[in-house]
Protein backbone atom coordinates (compact mmCIF):
# COMPACT_ATOMS: atom_id res chain seq x y z
CA UNK A 1 0.00 0.00 0.00
CA UNK A 2 1.15 3.52 -0.71
CA UNK A 3 -0.08 6.80 0.75
CA UNK A 4 0.16 10.06 -1.17
CA UNK A 5 -0.63 13.50 0.27
CA UNK A 6 -1.72 16.06 -2.28
CA UNK A 7 -3.14 19.56 -2.16
CA UNK A 8 -6.88 20.09 -2.56
CA UNK A 9 -7.71 19.47 -6.24
CA UNK A 10 -9.84 21.56 -8.52
CA UNK A 11 -13.33 20.15 -8.96
CA UNK A 12 -14.16 18.59 -12.31
CA UNK A 13 -15.98 21.84 -13.10
CA UNK A 14 -12.67 23.74 -12.82
CA UNK A 15 -10.37 20.99 -14.09
CA UNK A 16 -11.90 20.81 -17.57
CA UNK A 17 -12.76 23.62 -19.99
CA UNK A 18 -14.65 23.61 -23.24
CA UNK A 19 -14.24 25.60 -26.42
CA UNK A 20 -17.00 24.63 -28.83
CA UNK A 21 -16.79 20.86 -29.24
CA UNK A 22 -13.22 20.76 -27.91
CA UNK A 23 -12.54 19.85 -24.27
CA UNK A 24 -9.21 20.62 -22.66
CA UNK A 25 -7.58 20.78 -19.24
CA UNK A 26 -7.71 24.25 -17.69
CA UNK A 27 -4.59 26.05 -16.48
CA UNK A 28 -5.69 25.23 -12.92
CA UNK A 29 -5.98 21.56 -13.90
CA UNK A 30 -2.59 21.57 -15.60
CA UNK A 31 -0.98 23.04 -12.49
CA UNK A 32 -2.58 20.34 -10.34
CA UNK A 33 -1.27 17.65 -12.72
CA UNK A 34 2.25 19.09 -12.49
CA UNK A 35 2.09 19.15 -8.68
CA UNK A 36 0.79 15.58 -8.57
CA UNK A 37 3.46 14.49 -11.03
CA UNK A 38 6.23 15.82 -8.78
CA UNK A 39 4.74 14.31 -5.61
CA UNK A 40 4.33 10.91 -7.27
CA UNK A 41 7.87 10.48 -8.62
CA UNK A 42 8.64 7.72 -6.05
CA UNK A 43 5.50 5.81 -7.11
CA UNK A 44 5.84 5.87 -10.90
CA UNK A 45 4.86 2.53 -12.42
CA UNK A 46 4.05 1.17 -8.96
CA UNK A 47 1.13 -0.81 -10.40
CA UNK A 48 1.50 -3.22 -13.32
CA UNK A 49 -0.99 -3.80 -16.13
CA UNK A 50 -2.16 -6.96 -14.37
CA UNK A 51 -2.94 -5.24 -11.05
CA UNK A 52 -6.44 -4.36 -9.93
CA UNK A 53 -6.45 -1.32 -7.66
CA UNK A 54 -8.26 -0.10 -4.56
CA UNK A 55 -8.18 3.64 -3.85
CA UNK A 56 -9.46 5.35 -0.74
CA UNK A 57 -9.42 9.11 -0.40
CA UNK A 58 -9.63 11.24 2.72
CA UNK A 59 -10.74 14.74 1.75
CA UNK A 60 -9.86 17.61 4.10
CA UNK A 61 -11.81 20.57 2.66
CA UNK A 62 -10.26 24.04 2.70
CA UNK A 63 -13.37 25.59 4.27
CA UNK A 64 -16.92 24.81 5.41
CA UNK A 65 -18.66 25.45 2.08
CA UNK A 66 -20.92 22.72 0.72
CA UNK A 67 -19.00 20.49 -1.69
CA UNK A 68 -19.83 17.48 -3.82
CA UNK A 69 -17.05 15.04 -3.07
CA UNK A 70 -17.67 13.06 -6.25
CA UNK A 71 -16.46 16.07 -8.27
CA UNK A 72 -12.96 15.48 -6.91
CA UNK A 73 -12.47 11.99 -8.32
CA UNK A 74 -11.92 12.90 -11.97
CA UNK A 75 -9.13 15.40 -11.34
CA UNK A 76 -7.45 13.14 -8.75
CA UNK A 77 -7.55 10.00 -10.91
CA UNK A 78 -6.53 11.79 -14.11
CA UNK A 79 -3.60 13.38 -12.30
CA UNK A 80 -2.45 10.07 -10.80
CA UNK A 81 -2.65 8.44 -14.22
CA UNK A 82 -0.72 11.37 -15.78
CA UNK A 83 1.93 10.87 -13.05
CA UNK A 84 2.21 7.20 -14.15
CA UNK A 85 1.25 5.73 -10.78
CA UNK A 86 -0.98 3.40 -12.79
CA UNK A 87 -1.38 3.07 -16.54
CA UNK A 88 -5.15 3.30 -16.81
CA UNK A 89 -7.87 4.21 -14.31
CA UNK A 90 -10.00 1.38 -15.71
CA UNK A 91 -7.87 -0.84 -13.44
CA UNK A 92 -9.58 0.65 -10.37
CA UNK A 93 -12.16 -1.74 -8.92
CA UNK A 94 -12.69 -0.24 -5.47
CA UNK A 95 -13.01 3.51 -5.00
CA UNK A 96 -14.10 5.40 -1.90
CA UNK A 97 -13.97 8.90 -0.50
CA UNK A 98 -14.55 10.22 3.00
CA UNK A 99 -15.00 13.83 4.10
CA UNK A 100 -12.71 14.64 6.99
CA UNK A 101 -12.77 17.55 9.45
CA UNK A 102 -11.59 20.89 8.16
CA UNK A 103 -7.91 21.53 8.60
CA UNK A 104 -5.47 22.38 5.86
CA UNK A 105 -6.88 21.82 2.39
CA UNK A 106 -5.50 18.45 1.34
CA UNK A 107 -6.24 15.01 0.01
CA UNK A 108 -4.77 11.81 1.48
CA UNK A 109 -4.84 8.97 -1.06
CA UNK A 110 -4.22 5.34 -0.21
CA UNK A 111 -3.67 2.96 -3.11
CA UNK A 112 -3.28 -0.79 -2.87
CA UNK A 113 -3.33 -3.87 -5.00
CA UNK A 114 -6.42 -6.04 -4.76
CA UNK A 115 -5.37 -9.63 -4.19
Amino acid sequence: MITINLPWPPSSNHYWRRNGARYFISSEGQQYRRTTNIECIPYRHYFTDADRIKISVEAYPPDKRKRDLDNLFKSILDSLQFAAVFKDDSKIDDLSIKRMPNRQAMIVIRLERIE
